[in-house]
């Protein structure tokens, strides 16, 4: 690996990345290849289980079990598509769930886009009205309570209730499949918007990696891509402002919980994010998880309802974040343009990198499931 090509990956590792067990694909010219890396070695499980969600289902996170690839820093892993040890997205035959506007304060954002009808220019007076009315109090309300209720009767007589406010405050929470099994982009690739779409924005996320059960095996980053003007127009048309190529990241790794990582961490740890633009736009922003209004364990429940995932689920927890801070002109607010730098980070999980281009450009997913058993059965992976 050349040192820049290290020196990047390794910024964007875990802290403590050692000491941490860390699940996740690579391509070593091959095919989709599930790796473990343990006190800092890259072992090939591909012998153990041929994917992802299988070692996940029989917990499989005995390193010893693999085929030691040598140290990380030596692997040479790089996001280029040429590259002998390519990284992708950490999960392969896992369902994408995500779960919205699961920080109650984010509602009034959801709102405004849907008052606003998708417009970014009418949105400012818009969110004047909403902050005025309930900024406040839509913090301090328990989803599904009776104080919820009542602030639900009280803003359905003003005249200002929504559909979004629903899935903030009450008993249920939105769920909604992000993207195909399989589709979803990792560390260093390209994410995508419409090219048709003129306001959108990335999304911050930390991700859960469950088990067919629901139980939860980790945790890692992730960037749901969302179109803003789409969603805005009608909810009818969220799996269009959702479901696109490259709209989904995941990573770099998943971490595996242990004594020293648990979900307790994930509930305390706070998830930042750096947008850079080629025309030297710079915004930063945070969502603390600490403000999540329904708790990742009651999510996690919530998304397995009575459905079964034989292969397991990815669940994006929401954000706090929506970026309003203006780019062009005044009162326009953010969108991406094509070749934005998208970093977010949380320490104990590390940074996820993407850049910013069309659905268009995107590299196309060509590698469905069909796909993926052509290649494992080629390899001998599936004599078993």
């Amino acid at each position: 690996m050349s040192k820049n090509a290290w020196e990047a990956l390794e910024s964007s590792l875990p802290e403590g990345w050692q000491d941490a067990k860390l699940l996740g694909r690579i391509d070593t010219g091959e095919g989709p290849t599930p790796v473990l890396i343990d006190t800092g070695i890259v072992f090939d499980m591909s012998r153990v289980a041929p994917t992802v969600s299988m070692l996940v289902a029989d917990r499989a996170f005995d390193s010893a079990a693999g085929q030691s690839l040598g140290p990380l820093a030596e692997l040479g892993l790089s996001a280029a598509p040429d590259g002998s040890h390519r990284i992708l997205s950490p999960i392969d035959l896992q369902c994408v769930k995500a779960a919205g506007v699961t920080f109650a304060i984010s509602a009034i954002e959801r709102v405004i886009e849907e008052r606003a009808r998708g417009d970014a220019g009418g949105a400012a007076a818009v969110r004047e009205r909403l902050e005025a009315r309930i900024g406040g109090s839509i913090r301090s309300v328990v989803p599904g309570s009776q104080e919820a209720a009542d602030l639900k009767a009280a803003l359905i007589e003003d005249g200002m209730w929504s559909q979004y406010l629903e899935v903030a405050i009450g008993p249920d929470a939105e769920v909604f499949s992000k993207s195909p099994a399989l589709a979803t982009v990792g560390w260093g690739a390209d994410i995508g918007i419409r090219s048709d779409s003129t306001w959108n924005n990335p999304e911050p996320e930390v991700a859960l990696l469950a088990d067919a059960q629901g139980e939860p095996v980790g945790a890692t980053l992730g960037n749901d891509v969302n179109l803003r003007d789409f969603e805005g127009r009608s909810a009818l048309l969220l799996s269009k402002a959702k479901d696109n190529n490259a709209s989904a990241s995941l990573g770099p790794f998943i971490r595996l919980f242990d004594d020293n990582f648990t979900l307790d961490d994930v509930r305390a740890c706070d998830v930042t994010l750096r947008i850079e633009g080629e025309d030297g736009y710079v915004l930063d922003g945070v969502s603390s998880m600490r403000e999540i209004s329904r708790d990742p364990a009651v999510l996690l429940r919530q998304t397995m309802s009575e459905h079964h995932y034989p292969d397991g689920f990815i669940l994006f927890l929401g954000t706090l974040f929506a970026p309003i801070q203006d780019r062009d002109q005044p009162g326009a607010g953010f969108t991406h343009k094509v070749g934005d730098s998208v970093t977010i980070a949380s320490p104990k999980l590390g940074k996820l990198v993407n850049r910013v281009v069309t659905c268009k450009q995107a590299a196309p997913w060509t590698m469905g499931i069909g796909a993926l058993m052509h290649n494992l059965a080629a390899r001998g992976l599936l004599a078993k």
